[in-house]
């Protein structure tokens, strides 16, 4: 059979529909000049919109508050505002057209307690110098390859900052800048229907390869990040450490997890640290890629990217984080205290995920919102098997300005069907975020799991 220009040009143009694509072309010069003009350094639009409800980005966070100190909570910058309106169950399809189906059915499923008190939208959003150099070179170098479930010729910087597809923006989020070597001192809790819960807490380590001045793509040797956990309460828990070494592409080189496990003093490698295993401590209420909003391989799922669009998400949520208030302020029946959060009108990304045929899953569906200005996930909406509303995760973030990185303070991932949540990031009794730890690649090594968890 002689395989004309046509059919080939039908071929391409099919699998580029059904998403079978083998790599993505980078945008051109042209497109990659917008960056820093029309659009922010990290593709978002800069203007406002038309009703000025969202201002235009004007660099964000800059300078922080005259009285911050390092290694203090970070303090709200904009303490001073006043509740725009408050969305409850009452009036909610006022403003269903900016609202997620998983806030919908929050407002449904707790019509007395549950309700989303609306601020000023602050575009808050900033990062180093280097981040916004390195995104703008990766805007005309770098493709995905393998079909979308992994990344070639980025560094450092966003690597589609004006994405053309779904892959290309989980990716933006994959890869997105938190710092250099960060360690954070968290809780986390799951309580019951009645409010009762007991607090799990954390070391956690992240040394973003990636990210860090000077790597290089070849550097990397397809590793983007090493993280590691440890358990430090309760005691029933504490000592079990996980250690993973996370990798670009998935596909060619799955992640490669260990953990070290105080009964048997043994490390042992953890392949169903990924996926829909269940998350460390959670009491089922959370899948191991649902960490971090969303971590690990794309390819259990297609990825269609729905477009841009003006949504209410969590944002700015100082209070979440302040030192003044303690965890039980926050732990209420059912869904956090909904006086201490804070939301916004953002324009996000919005991304569908649903499960490839012949793949297993217990989400079946996904929608994920993301920010426009940072690339980290707000909000996802996950659905069973069914096909229905299951679990609503919301990411609550504030600009860390010394960094400065946006990030979350707290991710809440709620069951619907079971009334419970849980709470993971808590840190307002502990101390803060360390973005300046210093470690090398032979402290996240099998070996150094192993003297850590006999020490």
């Amino acid at each position: 059979m002689k395989i004309t220009k046509a059919v080939l040009l039908f071929t391409t143009l099919t699998l580029s529909l059904l998403g079978f694509t083998t790599t993505q072309a980078a945008v051109s010069e042209a497109e990659a000049a917008r960056l820093g003009k029309d659009l922010t350094p990290m593709g978002a639009i800069k203007a406002g919109n038309a009703e000025g409800t969202i201002p235009a980005w004007d660099g964000g966070i800059t300078t922080p508050p005259a009285a911050y100190k390092p290694g203090d909570h970070h303090q709200d910058p904009y303490a001073s505002d006043k509740i725009l309106y408050t969305i409850t169950a009452q009036n909610k399809d006022q403003y269903k057209d900016k609202l997620t189906a998983g806030h919908l059915a929050m407002l449904d499923t707790y019509p007395d307690s549950f309700k989303i008190n609306v601020y000023p939208t602050r575009r808050s959003a900033s990062y180093p110098q280097r981040i916004y150099d390195a995104t703008r070179k990766n805007a005309t170098r770098a493709t995905l390859v393998a079909d979308g479930n992994g990344v070639k010729d980025a560094i450092i910087g966003i690597p589609f900052p004006i994405p053309a597809n779904g892959h290309e923006a989980i990716w933006n989020h994959l890869l997105r800048f938190r710092g250099d070597i960060v360690g954070r001192w968290i809780a986390q809790a799951a309580p019951t229907r009645s409010g009762k819960y007991t607090l799990v807490k954390f070391e956690d380590e992240f040394d973003m390869l990636y990210s860090k001045p000077g790597a290089t793509f070849a550097g990397l040797d397809n590793v983007i990040l090493y993280f590691k956990q440890k358990v430090i309460a309760p005691a029933r828990l504490a000592g079990f450490i996980l250690l993973v070494h996370e990798t670009l592409n998935q596909v060619k080189q799955p992640r490669s997890a260990w953990t070290y496990n105080t009964g048997q003093r043994r490390v042992r490698r953890a392949p169903n640290v990924a996926y829909d295993n269940p998350g460390t401590a959670s009491d089922g209420l959370r899948t191991s890629d649902q960490f971090d909003m969303f971590n690990g391989a794309p390819d259990r799922y297609n990825w269609k990217l729905l477009g841009r669009k003006e949504m209410i998400v969590p944002y700015n949520d100082y209070k979440l984080h302040s030192k003044d208030v303690k965890y039980k302020d926050i732990l209420t029946p059912k869904h956090i205290n909904p006086d201490l959060t804070r939301y916004e009108l953002h324009r996000v990304w919005v991304v569908d995920a649903t499960v490839k045929e012949g793949i297993s899953h217990i989400y079946s569906r996904r929608t994920f919102y993301i920010d426009e200005d940072s690339w980290q996930i707000l909000a996802v909406d996950q659905y069973d098997r069914r096909g229905n509303l299951w679990r609503v995760s919301e990411g609550f973030v504030i600009n860390y300005y010394n960094v400065p990185t946006l990030w979350t303070t707290l991710e809440v991932h709620t069951d619907l069907q079971a009334g419970r949540y849980l709470a993971i990031g808590l840190d307002n009794e502990s101390r803060m975020y360390d973005f300046n730890l210093k470690r090398t690649a032979a402290d996240y090594t099998p070996a150094a799991l192993r003297r850590e968890g006999l020490r």
